[in-house]
């Protein structure tokens, strides 16, 4: 009968000092060096415990593998994911989009119960958010269950565009493409690195625009809900070189580069404020033709002194970074022009003040005999209506050779529209209702200045600009 030989195992390895020397911290790391040979197997792993191991342990080995895309560029490169198991391929299109957190208007401005046991707040009225319904007057809207308010989460998680919410902005974005793809997203802090009240994210591929065209995304739905639960503003652009260097900037004038409206100032004159106001309002939010509206309050202003203008002018407030937008504009090298439907000698004032290249407005006509105003608009002059606005923006581009595409413009009333959506950027500024409805892009901050966010501008830019 043979005799079956006993296998003969070496003795368990003994922990030395020496086997952890001779090493460095770089060499150490798996992802620094190839990986170990695979020296065991199963069965030794489910040895006894009083068996030997076939081999001495190797320190620092690993079988599987080293993920060669675990090292990665420096910068602030991230994804929901851990890393990017696929790079897009050259040229994919990338969209870029500027949170905004709006600080001057709290969602919630009320202490959370959570922070403050003893706090008695009550939770505010429900209020119509501005531009998101024709009207802000709950009294006007239909007599149906409001929609509950998202929570508002900035005044938990901060007064700034916090990770968390920059987190949640890429999960939406990326929950919108259709079919579902992993997007490749990176992010810049415009004004501070620390609690950053603008952001500026770039990601792509952007939605599949066959599922979900580029004019649908700038208003869906989800992206509204997150602006209303973190209380930020989000203008989406695609990334181009044009959107980063424009040539040409149009702006409205009245409640724009001004705060005033010219033509309820001029009304004041002679006691008519409240009929003019009236209709200027209901022009603006687009219930009444403009031109017709503006012979209405036009016919309302005879009698009043010609040199009025004169006197308007130091009546006239010029809006929170408008001068300091226009000069970093020109140190950029643009053109500006003012187009308003207000009356040409203040829209050349404002020109003068701010150094704008080109005025347009309307002309009043002017008895010569009693300096005074007819009540008239002069008829060889345009209304500057909305189309004609668009037309000019138009012309103006073609005579500097500049390219739509390289334009933007921005205004806030609904005459104003057709020349926003005629531009390669056209944002509402602190626009009516029915404008920020329907406009491009919209903003509502404290300053003109954030407009030059939209171009990626930095604030250290910003500031070396209009020094």
């Amino acid at each position: 009968m043979s005799t079956s030989k006993t296998a003969v195992r070496p003795e368990r390895p003994v922990l030395r000092h020496s086997s952890l020397s001779g090493g460095s911290f770089i060499q150490d790391h798996q992802q620094y060096k190839p990986s170990a040979p695979v020296s065991q197997n199963i069965g030794d792993v489910l040895r006894s415990p009083h068996e030997n191991l076939v081999s001495p342990l190797v320190l620092n080995s690993n079988p599987i593998s080293p993920d060669p895309e675990k090292v990665k560029d420096s910068g602030i490169v991230h994804s929901l994911f851990g890393h990017v198991a696929n790079p897009l391929p050259g040229g994919t299109p990338k969209m870029v989009a500027t949170i905004y957190y709006k600080s001057s208007n709290p969602v919630h401005p009320h202490v959370h119960p959570d922070s403050s046991s003893g706090s008695k707040e009550r939770l505010p009225s429900p209020q119509v958010p501005v531009g998101s319904a024709p009207t802000v007057d709950i009294e006007k809207l239909p007599r149906e269950p409001p929609v509950p308010e998202p929570q508002p989460l900035d005044h938990l998680y901060g007064p700034y565009v916090s990770q968390l919410c920059l987190t949640n902005f890429l999960q939406i974005m990326e929950g919108l493409q259709t079919p579902y793809q992993r997007m490749n997203t990176s992010h810049r802090c415009l004004d501070q690195e620390e609690q950053p009240q603008v952001v500026e994210v770039t990601f792509s591929p952007p939605p599949n625009p066959e599922y979900l065209s580029f004019e649908d995304l700038r208003k869906h739905e989800s992206i509204w809900r997150f602006e209303r639960e973190w209380n930020v503003e989000v203008v989406l652009q695609k990334e181009s070189v044009f959107r980063r260097h424009k040539r040409l900037a149009v702006f409205d004038m009245d409640s724009t580069l001004i705060q005033n409206e010219v033509i309820d100032e001029i009304a004041k004159f002679i006691n008519v404020e409240k009929e003019v106001s009236e209709i200027t309002e209901r022009a603006m939010n687009g219930e009444l033709d403009f031109s017709a509206s503006l012979k209405a309050r036009v016919a309302l202003l005879k009698g009043v002194p010609a040199d009025v203008f004169e006197k308007l002018k130091s009546v006239l407030t010029i809006s929170p970074g408008a001068r300091e937008l226009c000069k970093a504009l020109k140190a950029l090298g643009f053109k500006i022009a003012v187009l308003s439907g207000g009356f040409q000698p203040l829209a050349e004032w404002l020109a003068g003040e701010l150094g704008i290249d080109y005025a347009y407005a309307n002309h009043l006509e002017v008895d010569t005999a009693t300096q005074t105003l007819t009540g008239n608009l002069v008829p060889s002059f345009p209304i500057i209506d909305a189309t004609q606005k668009r037309n000019l923006l138009q012309s103006i581009a073609k005579e500097n050779s500049i390219p739509i595409s390289q334009t933007i413009s921005v205004g806030d009333g609904a005459n104003d529209l057709l020349m926003l959506k005629a531009a390669g950027l056209g944002v509402a500024w602190r626009a009516k209702s029915k404008v920020q409805l329907e406009a491009p892009t919209r903003l509502n901050g404290e300053t003109m200045t954030d407009l030059l966010y939209l171009l990626g501008l930095s604030r250290d830019d910003i500031r070396e600009l209009t020094q």
